[in-house]
């Protein structure tokens, strides 16, 4: 760009504006600017501003990258998760919608301008490292996270399998940083698994929310009942980012017969949003615990909300994340997008969840439960000769083990026992 034509940007720029009626013409009577009208003034120190970049900055620079630049920072300074987004990164937030791409399995986000983690995302080197909610990532590969963009930090973790990142990484109650070496895998995030913790208790665990997840549960649940009536499920939505909301919708309407789930409001009126639960319904009876904790975010605090305000199921953990907002992302002529902040979320009750997230009916930490040496005392099954059992133990060894390590987990079963417990003796 030419000396003469950054000279000319006021004008070229108040004229764009007025074509697509961001601006108000220039008049002299002209008393308090409409709340949809941009200030000429404000368009000419803009231009300002660019002149002295173009004319003074110590590289040159193109007229795209700053023009670019500058969408991105309109846009990150609205709220964290707002942001323009290039092709390339454009097609990584589809991938990561669709369940597949490269990287190290975390979801993270902008606390109080800090590269944070919500999640790491289940059986990836995230998880595998020992990675946690909310650790702070410093560095990526040396280089300070302080001034990047939540998408350019993105950009950074992502990359080909089998090449290694190392994070320097901020934890709450560590006093040094801790250096943390990765290598990239290719991200299959399968959003949804079950077992059975033990005859008649299921254990049904979603890692976030994609467009088939619903539907994942949906079988699930019918896999899991093919091994004799449910007493009780446990949902772990523990350290779930969010994701599709839609696919948050259909995981609700798996226990809800009716009523509403959730909805959404904002300026316009197409943010003005309701979901309610349909009528069929794959376990509408079946005693359902719900756990969360802090990385449990957006989708994830929807599901729980929903359950919670319709008395359908126990919310037990610990406060969820507090992602209350709804991102629309929104394709550019020139192949590249926009993620915006249109709405904002609401429980059935009309409980916003932003900032302040879902607080559980029974607070249960995470920890590991560590028997006593004076609790064990002398049983039939240790004295020698004793006579064999011919049942089966309803509680695999391996299954008592992960119970014990996951507090959390172990409380739900329990809770859900006795459930069954009171609700037998009510018939």
């Amino acid at each position: 760009m030419s000396f003469r034509s950054i000279r000319r940007l006021p004008t070229l720029l108040a004229a764009a504006l007025l074509t697509l009626g961001l601006a108000s013409p220039p008049v002299a009577a002209q008393a308090t600017p409409d709340a949809d009208t941009l200030p000429l003034e404000d368009i000419q120190t803009f231009a300002e501003v660019f002149e002295r970049i173009k004319r003074a900055y110590v590289d040159e620079v193109d007229d795209s990258t700053l023009l670019r630049n500058a969408m991105r920072g309109m846009l990150s300074e609205l709220d964290p998760h707002s942001a323009y987004l290039d092709r390339r990164e454009f097609q990584s937030l589809r991938e990561s919608t669709e369940g597949e791409f490269g990287g190290i399995g975390i979801e993270v986000g902008l606390e109080e301008g800090r590269l944070t983690i919500i999640t790491p995302i289940d059986d990836t080197p995230a998880s595998r490292a020992g990675l946690q909610a909310r650790d702070v990532i410093l560095e990526i590969d040396g280089s300070s996270t302080e001034r990047l963009s939540l998408q350019e930090s993105v950009n950074l973790m992502r990359g080909e399998p089998g090449s290694q990142i190392e994070l320097m990484i901020l934890r709450s109650g560590e006093e040094d940083a801790l250096e943390v070496t990765l290598t990239r895998e290719i991200i299959r995030t399968e959003s949804v698994r079950s077992e059975m913790l033990e005859p008649g208790y299921g254990y049904l665990r979603v890692s976030q929310f994609q467009s088939r997840t619903g539907e994942q549960v949906n079988a699930a649940i019918r896999r899991m009942e093919r091994d004799g009536a449910l007493q009780g499920l446990v949902l772990d939505l523990r350290n779930n980012p969010g994701g599709v909301l839609q696919a948050a919708v259909a995981v609700a309407d798996a226990f809800l017969d009716s009523g509403l789930v959730v909805y959404t409001e904002g300026r316009l009126p197409d943010t003005q949003m309701e979901f309610s639960a349909g009528r069929e319904t794959a376990a509408p009876d079946v005693p359902l615990v719900v756990l969360i904790n802090g990385g449990s975010a957006s989708a994830a605090e929807i599901v729980a909300g929903a359950l919670q305000d319709q008395r359908r199921a126990v919310i037990m953990g610990t406060e969820s994340f507090g992602k209350g907002s709804v991102q629309q992302v929104m394709p550019l002529g020139n192949g590249e997008g926009l993620k915006l902040t249109t709405a904002l979320y609401y429980t059935p009750d009309g409980r916003s969840i932003q900032a302040l997230g879902i607080e559980p009916d029974v607070r249960v930490e995470r920890g590991r439960l560590e028997v006593t040496e004076s609790s064990r005392q002398l049983r039939e099954a240790d004295l020698e000769g004793h006579l064999r059992s011919r049942s089966e133990p309803r509680v695999s060894a391996a299954m008592a083990e992960r119970l014990r390590e996951d507090y959390q987990l172990g409380e739900a079963l329990n809770l859900l026992k006795a459930l069954n417990v009171l609700d037998r003796r009510d018939r």
